[in-house]
């Protein structure tokens, strides 16, 4: 405990809110290019592959995110 700084707790905060800021533009960004409103598709439609597809997308931006932020 002895090498805890408060800085480094602020740090980690401001980079995990850029990494969700970043991630959320980059999803609004998917959003707008598909031909239709994905919430819609997937919790109306019950539309189970894209689900699954935005959540390996999901993954594999937060993941080039979380490196580039790093």
């Amino acid at each position: 405990m002895a090498d805890f700084h408060p800085g480094q707790l602020l740090n980690a905060l401001i980079y995990a809110l850029l990494g969700i800021a970043i991630f959320l533009f980059a999803f609004m960004i998917i959003d707008k290019m598909t031909p239709y409103h994905l919430w819609n598709e997937i919790v109306q439609d019950k539309n189970i592959a894209l689900a699954i597809l935005i959540g390996a997308i999901s993954l594999g931006m937060c993941i080039i995110i979380a490196a580039a932020v790093h």
